[in-house]
C-alpha cells in the first residue's frame, strides 16, 4: 500500500503511480490510503507525517485482515537513527533504533543497504520515488530555516564519516542499535519488575521499610500515618522501593509512570526524568513538578504520585495558585512551604 499524507503537491499521483507498479508485480491489493489529518497539533512536518502514515498503515491492516505490516526501513535509516540519538545525548533504549520486529510492525531491510535496494529497483525496471521532503534542500525547514537534522545527516554527516572513517561505519552503527537494544531490553524488563513492587494503590500510605536516611528525608513520619489523601487517575509509587533501586533502573520506572499517568513520550525529555528522580534523590521538600501533557509529579505520605495536574500541595491541601512550567518547557518544582 502507499500512504498519500496529502502534504505535498502531487502526492496523490505520486501514491498512484506507486500503486499501479506494485499492481503490475501482481501484489494483490494493491491500495493507495489518504491519511486523515486528526493528528496531534504542535507537531513539526516529520512528526506530522509519521503519525498520519502510521494511523494509515493500521487502518489498512484492520480494513484488510493483514497479520503483519511490511516497512521498507534500512541499514542507513537504522544508522541514521543511531547518530540522530547521539545527537541528542539520548539514553540505551534510543541508541537501539529501530526494532526489527515490534508489534504488527516487521522490518525486514535493516541489515541491507539503501544502495542495495535501489539496484534492485533498477534489475526489476522500478524507478523509486525520491521524496524532495528528504533531502537537505527540501521543502520542510526548522523553525530557524535550517535543513531538517535527518536531512543533514542524510546528506552530509553519513557521507563525510564515510570518507573518514570508511564505507564500514554504516554497519558499525547498526551493530551498536543491535548490542543496545539487547541491553535496553533487559533494563526494561528489570524496570518492570521494579516498578511492579514499588506501585501503591492511590490513597495508600506506604509502609515499606526504609533506611534510617531515607526516614530522614520524607519516608513516612507518625504524622502522616493513617490516614493520606486519595487522588484518582494517578500512578503511586512507594519512595523506599524506588529510592534503593539502580540509576537506570529507577528513572525507566520513573518515565514509564509519567507516560502511564498521561505525559507524551515525545515530549518528555531527561531533563523532566530527572527532576522527577530528584524528588526521590534530592529531597528537601520541594513542591510538584511539571511534565509535558499537565502531569505534576508530588512526593507526599511517603510516596511518588504522577496524575492529573491539580491545586493539590504536597501536604494534600489547596494551593491558591498553581505552579506553572517555565518557558523553556523544562520542568520546575517549588519548595512548599508545609
Amino acid at each position: 500500500m502507499s500512504v498519500d499524507h496529502g502534504m505535498q503537491p502531487g502526492s496523490a499521483q505520486v501514491s498512484a503511480t506507486a500503486i499501479e507498479a506494485c499492481a503490475g508485480l501482481g501484489l494483490e491489493p494493491a491500495l493507495v490510503y489518504r491519511a486523515r489529518p486528526d493528528v496531534p497539533g504542535g507537531l513539526g512536518p516529520e512528526a506530522t507525517a509519521r503519525a498520519l502514515r502510521y494511523e494509515a498503515l493500521e487502518r489498512a491492516a484492520r480494513d484488510t485482515g493483514a497479520a503483519a505490516i511490511l516497512l521498507g526501513h534500512t541499514l542507513d535509516d537504522q544508522a541514521e537513527t543511531v547518530l540522530l540519538a547521539l545527537a541528542r545525548g539520548s539514553g540505551t533504549r534510543s541508541l537501539a533504533g529501530m526494532d526489527p520486529v515490534r508489534g504488527p510492525y516487521l522490518r525486514a531491510l535493516l541489515g541491507v543497504r539503501r544502495a542495495q535496494t535501489e539496484a534492485a529497483c533498477a534489475e526489476a525496471g522500478l524507478t523509486p520515488w525520491h521524496d524532495p521532503a528528504n533531502t537537505a534542500e527540501g521543502p520542510w525547514r526548522t523553525a530557524d530555516d535550517a535543513p531538517l537534522p535527518r536531512a543533514a545527516l542524510r546528506e552530509q554527516v553519513l557521507p563525510a564519516l564515510s570518507r573518514v572513517l570508511g564505507p564500514e561505519v554504516i554497519g558499525a552503527l547498526g551493530r551498536t542499535a543491535d548490542l543496545a537494544r539487547a541491553d535496553a531490553d533487559l533494563l526494561d524488563e528489570l524496570a518492570r519488575e521494579l516498578g511492579a513492587r514499588a506501585e501503591q494503590a492511590p490513597g495508600e500510605v506506604s509502609t515499606t521499610s526504609a533506611p534510617r536516611s531515607a526516614a530522614r528525608s520524607g519516608g513516612v513520619s507518625p504524622t502522616q500515618a493513617g490516614h493520606c489523601p486519595d487522588r484518582a487517575g494517578v500512578v503511586v509509587l512507594a519512595v523506599a522501593v524506588l529510592a534503593q533501586g539502580p540509576t537506570a533502573l529507577r528513572t525507566r520506572v520513573l518515565r514509564a509512570a509519567a507516560v502511564r499517568a498521561g505525559s507524551p513520550a515525545g515530549s518528555l525529555n531527561a531533563a523532566h526524568v530527572q527532576a522527577v528522580d530528584a524528588l526521590l534523590t534530592h529531597w528537601r521538600g520541594q513542591g510538584p513538578i511539571h511534565l509535558p501533557g499537565g502531569v505534576r509529579a508530588v512526593r507526599r505520605c511517603g510516596n511518588l504520585e504522577l496524575g492529573p495536574a491539580g491545586p493539590l500541595r504536597t501536604d494534600g491541601h489547596e494551593r491558591s495558585r498553581p505552579d506553572r512550567a517555565d518557558e523553556s518547557g523544562g520542568p520546575r518544582g517549588r519548595q512548599h512551604d508545609g
